[in-house]
């Protein structure tokens, strides 16, 4: 199969270069042709890399990979090479100003697409490119489905139909693993930490079922294996820069847990949902 992916980040690059080991032909689209992500790793030779996104109109099935912040610039720009493909969404996060999750701002830039689903769960980006055994929850219809097994089919995938839920646990474990990492510090013990981390948690899922998610979902790959690979480890982005937050340092690159909280707040209050712990940690790291 032939499979474009947009996003040239460490993230989009290992999920490029898995799709190239899954027996396809890669198309990677970089923004400006800049490919930054895992530079150190040889490129596999069925990845070509292109700056030009009418390279990926012929290509049977889509990822996208950009961060949220850069989502809603990319698929307007996507929109205009559309050509009827199975799109998989693999950005985790939610957009700060509107609340939107990448799902819904897909669904209003490029309307057209019915078949597109979401893949999240406990990946690592370095680890999934050098293939270690890594577990994704794949939510989406029949067709997008059996797009992304052909895609993937270096990792384990998980079935789901639950695309709402999927979303809600790859933004919920952004924002958790960002309060964890800076309770890590700030926290009077283990129990205050272990007693913010459940209650923020548990907020997220009060969400979700106002929005008709499937609870079930929040025990699979995409949830507790996510949040548990996410939340307690420095490797992890949102917690090492929780943790920067919290000792007055700067973090660097982009923050997805710093977006996904702001955009977790701004979907509870349309909902009437209080969030008092979600609310408490944004005041308190100043976000």
């Amino acid at each position: 199969m032939k499979v474009g992916v947009f996003g040239a980040g460490a993230w989009g690059t290992a999920l490029a270069y898995t799709c190239a080991k899954s027996g396809n032909d890669v198309i990677h689209w970089g923004f400006n042709g800049v490919f930054d992500g895992l530079s150190d790793l040889e490129k596999p030779e069925n990845v070509v890399r292109t700056d030009n996104m009418e390279d990926l109109k012929s290509c049977e099935y889509w990822l996208i990979v950009t961060p949220a912040a850069f989502f809603r610039e990319t698929v307007k720009k996507m929109a205009n090479v559309y050509n009827g493909q199975p799109i998989l969404i693999c950005t985790k996060g939610m957009e700060g100003e509107s609340g939107e999750f990448m799902s819904e701002i897909l669904n209003a830039e490029i309307p057209e697409c019915k078949d597109f689903g979401v893949l999240s769960g406990p990946q690592f980006a370095r680890e999934v490119a050098t293939g270690v055994p890594t577990g994704s929850t794949l939510a989406g219809n029949d067709k997008v489905r059996a797009g992304g097994h052909i895609a993937l089919s270096e990792l384990y995938l998980q079935d789901s139909t639950d695309v709402i839920g999927a979303q809600l646990c790859g933004v919920g474990k952004n924002a958790v693993s960002l309060i964890s990492g800076y309770e890590t510090i700030k926290a009077g013990g283990e129990n205050e930490r272990a007693l913010i981390f459940t209650r923020a948690w548990n907020e997220i899922v009060d969400i979700a079922v106002e929005m008709g998610a499937d609870c079930g979902t929040f025990l699979g790959l995409c949830g507790v294996g996510d949040l548990f690979l996410s939340a307690t480890s420095p490797t992890s982005r949102n917690f090492s820069s929780g943790e920067a937050i919290a000792r007055g340092e700067q973090y660097t690159g982009t923050v997805e847990g710093i977006f996904a909280l702001r955009g977790l707040i701004h979907r509870a209050e349309k909902f009437g949902i209080k969030t008092p712990v979600l609310c408490e940690m944004k005041e308190k790291m100043g976000l």
